[in-house]
This record gives structure tokens, sequence and C-alpha cells, in this order.
């Protein structure tokens, strides 16, 4: 630490707790709380201060939802540009919090700008929970004000702000926790690990079933709500004119129609591909790399308000020979065959909200295989286990804790992120593109390396943060 500066209460955390979780560490492999014992139940440097930015459907039916069922988890501050999402936002978490107490509850602080938020040195822990757009934009300013995050996937829209993203969370050392909550589901570890052990055998090809967003009509510009600060909403985009269905519902927290934009999400690709990736990756062990070649095909709406791909079908070569096909004509989840049978792996009956498209999936089973003994096999102490993470959130405060990685690291995000979207430049170009992971760059091809980046409007965008 700088000399000139102050402590504060996050240094001190950190600090206190270091010598404590020394041995903890040495002796255990994955990521524990510290016993209540070394803090005391009730310290208050045994909580973690949490500001939640983004408060829309995801922030309330699943991120400030599960952090708040943890004792040590304090969200004491919202952010949303919407005012009025804003005032529900610091309700449900005082409602939460009289419930729980029970008196009435006032603690939580509301923020309309997130850079205000970041700068309060009491909070030790952001939330990131907003469209796609700004995922990488926020992820940075979160890092550069040394918060840990948890932050939605995917990582990035473009492969310069993934990278810009992982490099500001490693400069740092914060501890940030991609929203691949996948990764802390049983069957999906399960399936990679008997995967990783040869269960069926050499591993030959991965297949991801993927949903699809359904075109729309043309939508009217309509007047700006006074409680929208749209500027602030659109940040590194392009301005367009305001219509509800480009952003989110005024009055209900139903599924928003910025996901079937391409200024504020990728589509189908990045929203359910960047989970079903991550976990192939995790299964194939090229968590940190790529494929070498990547081509495919997709359907664009010709008229309407959204422009993300209807149906598609992309394929990637990996430098281990294996195949990579996502498509929307595959059941949703994913199915790894190898030369001595295959599994398949889903969510089974579960759906994200009911307001989702899913892909059609008449089967339901969380897990299925070419054999039924396949399933029942044990992975021994002398295999390779994988991490064990049982709820995402609970990972990640465990991890702010004993500062460990995580499930779901920054840059198993990005490469994750990665694929979902030089598959998508692909898709735009409509032909193959020869993939170098380690440049992240294609090879002579300027064309589609052009749209590994893409401008961002001042004063947004990682491109004007300060001193980064």
């Amino acid at each position: 630490m700088p000399e000139n500066k102050k402590p504060n209460r996050r240094d001190f955390m950190k600090t206190s707790v270091k010598g404590a979780i020394g041995a903890t560490l040495a002796t255990v492999g994955f990521p524990t709380i510290v016993p209540a014992a070394v803090f005391g139940p009730n310290a208050p440097s045994n909580r973690i201060n949490i500001g939640a930015i983004g408060l829309g459907r995801i922030s309330r039916e699943h991120d400030m939802f599960e952090t708040l069922k943890y004792n040590h988890a304090n969200i004491m501050a919202v952010c949303d540009v919407d005012s009025k999402r804003l005032k529900e936002g610091k309700q449900y978490v005082n409602d939460f919090y009289s419930k729980k107490y029970g008196k009435p509850y006032d603690g939580v602080k509301m923020y309309s700008a997130a850079q205000e938020l970041l700068n309060n040195k009491d909070i030790d822990a952001v939330l990131i929970s907003t469209p796609d757009h700004s995922h990488a934009y926020l992820g940075v300013l979160a890092a550069e004000a040394r918060k840990d995050i948890y932050l939605q996937k995917p990582t990035a829209l473009t492969i310069q702000e993934g990278r810009a993203l992982s490099n500001a969370v490693h400069k740092q050392g914060c501890i940030l926790q991609i929203g691949s909550q996948q990764r802390s589901s049983t069957q999906f570890r399960y399936a990679a690990e008997l995967v990783r052990n040869g269960r069926i055998g050499k591993l030959k090809e991965v297949l991801i079933g993927l949903p699809k967003d359904p075109s729309g009509d043309v939508e009217p510009e309509m007047p700006i709500p006074s409680t929208l600060n749209y500027d602030a909403w659109l940040g590194p985009t392009p301005y367009l004119y305001y219509t509800e269905k480009r952003v989110h519902p005024q009055n209900d927290y139903s599924r928003p129609g910025w996901m079937r934009g391409e200024n504020y999400c990728a589509g189908m690709i990045t929203n359910w591909g960047a989970h079903h990736i991550d976990c192939a990756h995790w299964a194939m062990n090229t968590e940190y790399t790529g494929p070498k070649e990547v081509w495919g095909t997709a359907v664009y709406p010709t008229s309407g308000l959204w422009d993300v791909m209807g149906d598609f079908t992309t394929y990637g070569l990996y430098e281990n020979g294996v195949k990579m096909t996502i498509s929307t004509d595959l059941p949703n989840g994913i199915k790894y065959i190898g030369t001595d049978g295959w599994i398949f792996v889903s969510r089974g009956a579960y759906t994200a909200s009911a307001s989702d498209p899913v892909a059609t999936n008449k089967n339901s089973k969380a897990l299925d295989a070419s054999d039924p003994k396949i399933l029942s096999s044990v992975i021994g102490p002398d295999e390779i286990q994988l991490y064990k993470s049982y709820e995402h959130h609970g990972n990640w405060l465990d991890c702010i804790k004993t500062k460990t990685p995580p499930i779901s690291t920054v840059e198993m995000g990005h490469r994750a992120c990665s694929i979902c979207l030089i598959t998508h430049i692909s898709m735009k170009l409509n032909r193959k593109l020869n993939w170098n992971p380690k440049t992240e760059k294609f090879i002579n091809d300027v064309e589609a390396n052009k749209m590994l980046a893409r401008s961002q409007r001042k004063p947004f965008g990682v491109d004007y943060i300060k001193n980064f």
C-alpha cells in the first residue's frame, strides 16, 4: 500500500483476515468461509458490504435474491439509471432486512450513478446486473475502485472490452465471479468430470443446443420517461431514439427488449451460449484457450426493432481435434460425444424466468448418457476432481473472505465469451475464420479483426476510463 494512502475498511478487512486464513488455505482444497470463532459471529468485519448496480429482473430474481440469503453479506447500497427502479430496489432490500430482523429497516443508500457508488469506501464489493453492453465498462470501473465483483455474463460484447476487463481485474487483484452459475450446478460439474476422466473414451465432438429469439415489429419513438437517464442507459452505444421495447418495461420486471438488440446484446449466442460454452470448456480442459477455426450461418430479421439472429448454426475446431457445434436446432444443453459413448447435460426442467424463450426439448433430464452405468460412475480420489461450488453467489462471498479464485474467474469468462463473439463475427461475415487464441486475433483477415472492437460513445466505455 502506498505510504500516503489512508487505509480504508476494505484494506482493514483484508489485513485482519490474512493470518487467520493462512492455515486454512494450506489444508483445504477449495474456498471455505473462515469459522465464525475467528471473527466473532456478530463482528462487523465479518460482513461484506455490497452495492448492487442494476436493479432489473436478473438482480431481483437472481443476484440480490441469492446474495441476501447469506448472513455475512450486507447489501448497503443500490444503483440504477432508472429512478423508479432505484426506489423499488431500495425498498426490495429494506423489506428483506425488515422481515429478517423483525423491525423496520432503512439502511440502504441510493445512487443514480455507478461511479458515485464505487467512490464509497465502505463498500467492499459490487453486484453488476446491468444490460450486457455496460458489463465491461462497469467492471473495469469497479476493478479500478478496488471492489470485488460479481458480474453477470457475458463479460463483454467485444474481444477488446473483455481483454481490458480481465487485465484490470488482474492488475488490481480483485475477486471477480462471472455469473456463469451452471458451474455451481452438480450435474454440469459431474458431466465435466466424467468427460475429463475418460468415461466416454476420447472426446471427439461437443454439441450445444440453444434457444432462439423471435423478431418483432417496428416500434415508434416514444417520449423518454422522466425517471430514466437514457443517456447513461445507452452508455458506450450509439444514440438511438427511445422506445420502451428497446430498453426495459416501465411497469414490471419481465424480460427486457434490449436482449434482442445487437447494440446491447449479441443474442442467444452470448445469452445462453456463454453458459454452455463455459461448461463445455470445463469438460474439454480448454478454459484458457479457444478454437483455431470457426464458421457459421444465421438468419437475421429483415425488419422490425430487434436485430439479433434467429436460427443459427456455428462450428469450431480446436487444436485437440474436438469439433464444437452450436445450434438452435439442437436440444438446449451440452452433448459430449466420445469414442465410447455420450453424455448429455442440461438444466433439466429449469427455466431462468417465465418470459425467457427456451429451446424445444422434450427430454427434461438434467443428465443422460448412452449407457446408464456411466452416470453411476464414482470419481476416484486419484482421478481429476473439479472445483466444487454449490451456490454461485455463496462461492463468490467465500472467496472474498479467503482471497482465493472463485469457480468462474474473469479470464475463464472472457475466454468463453470470446467463442461467442468470434462465432458471432463468422455468422455476420458468413465465412470461415482462422483464430489465434494466444494473440486473440484472426489470422490474415483485416475485415474480421476490425470487428474485435467497436467505437465507444464518450464519456462511456473502457477507452475513456482515467488511469487505465
